[in-house]
């Protein structure tokens, strides 16, 4: 148990550390630029992560989701369902401040983040499920979110629905299309590019998550911000739970690398495109549960794909610490 305590923990602080690196970097831009460089550079930024998914899309992907409905449709209900469910539920059973509970629950309602392949291959699972269950779900995103956060949050804020359709259509559907063309057509240009994307990507990912924290950075160590933690903490850690069980109900008849699959991208969600939203849709203020939840789900996701690719299983761990658990599944 303790190697995988080891490893995790080295992947976490890596990850952290590549975090807080960028994120102080784009801090200091802020405060020289006062605050225009998040406004005109969010929606692009937020436009090279979605490139960087499109140009590992196919054709032949889009075939291979038809011959895989039912995994692919669990993870629809968990993503889609049960995750903005979560997000109401937690939200107000913890009593969040109006300053975010929109935002926060508009998170909940965003589609699986990128980042959510890379913690699928980390923990063995089935790596092609999660890059078409990303990929699939982010196209969605253009009708499902607005309807979802026009259903959950529209009686708490206005909510322009058909403008926020409008605007996932030019930063997430534009770019994932350029993506797929490229790849499809012009396999030099993305061979070119495609060594550097990872890097764009990160780099596209801090400034997401730099623009609503310096912004509001006054909000974020108010009381009401350092609330916070615990609802993030908690939506990550049962939207996890809920995505590994619910794929492993009989009825399903799941493998365990598509339980694991399904539980990361249930738990990593594209917090990215909830901040640019919340940033546009909710007020500024609304944007930082996204920002908060982008670190929470990558340090999070990532110990979880370690301990699983570690050899590693939840059962393991219970065993560690209930003794009389493992006696229980094994009857």
């Amino acid at each position: 148990m303790w190697y995988w305590i080891r490893r995790s923990w080295n992947q976490g602080v890596c990850s952290f550390k590549c975090i807080t690196a960028l994120r102080v970097f784009y801090l200091e831009l802020i405060r020289l630029c006062n605050g225009r460089v998040s406004k005109e550079m969010y929606a692009p930024a937020l436009g090279g992560i979605m490139l960087s998914i499109g140009i590992r899309l196919s054709i032949d992907d889009f075939a291979l989701a038809m011959k895989r409905p039912l995994p692919l449709s669990v993870g629809f209900i968990a993503q889609y369902v049960l995750k903005p469910v979560l997000g109401v539920f937690i939200a107000k059973a913890l009593g969040m401040s109006q300053m975010f509970y929109a935002g926060f629950v508009l998170t909940s309602c965003v589609a699986g983040a990128q980042l959510s392949s890379y913690a699928s291959f980390l923990s063995k699972g089935d790596v092609a499920l999660s890059i078409l269950l990303t990929s699939s779900s982010t196209i969605a995103s253009v009708l499902v979110t607005p309807l979802l956060t026009g259903l959950l949050i529209g009686s708490v804020v206005p909510v322009d629905a058909v403008a926020m359709s409008k605007s996932i259509l030019q930063v997430v559907l534009v770019p994932v299309s350029l993506g797929l063309v490229l790849n499809s057509y012009a396999k030099p240009v993305v061979n070119l590019i495609q060594p550097v994307m990872p890097f764009v990507a990160m780099v596209c990912t801090s400034l997401c998550i730099g623009s609503p924290l310096a912004i509001n950075r006054t909000q974020i160590l108010s009381p009401e911000g350092l609330g916070l933690v615990l609802p993030v903490l908690t939506f990550h850690a049962v939207a996890f739970t809920v995505g590994y069980w619910v794929s492993r109900i009989p009825a399903f008849g799941q493998s365990e690398e598509v339980s694991r699959t399904i539980s990361l991208c249930t738990g990593m969600q594209s917090s990215t495109l909830a901040g640019l939203l919340a940033s546009q849709f909710l007020g500024s203020s609304q944007a930082v549960p996204p920002a908060c939840s982008v670190v929470a789900m990558a340090i999070m996701g990532l110990c979880l794909a370690s301990f699983w690719g570690s050899g590693c299983r939840i059962r393991d761990l219970l065993s560690s610490f209930i003794p009389q658990f493992s006696s229980i599944v094994e009857a």
